[in-house]
């Protein structure tokens, strides 16, 4: 499936990157990754924490997701429990 054709499952809430995620992260990645994680792609975690995100949203828990961009830089998306706040940070935080 095409990015375009990504459906939303959940609301993100503000979006906020850590600085240092901003500084090292290649911003087209990062915003690919957003639609992915929003889609319920939740990109290169165990399945069993695939699962958990998948409870998760029924649940109305906190979400996470792990990624890398184009430089290999890791890092990852998390939603609060209240989607009132969405956040990208590099995994070394």
């Amino acid at each position: 499936m095409q990015q375009s054709q990504l459906k939303q499952r959940f609301a993100l809430g503000q979006i906020v990157i850590t600085t240092t995620a901003s500084k090292r992260l290649n911003a087209d990645d990062a915003c690919a990754c957003l639609r992915r994680h929003a889609s319920g792609d939740w990109g290169e975690i165990v399945p069993a924490d695939a699962q958990k995100n998948e409870v998760s949203l029924i649940e109305g828990l906190r979400l996470l997701s792990a990624y890398q961009d184009r430089n290999g830089t890791h890092f990852w998306i998390i939603t609060e429990a209240d989607r009132s706040l969405t956040t990208l940070m590099l995994e070394e935080y």
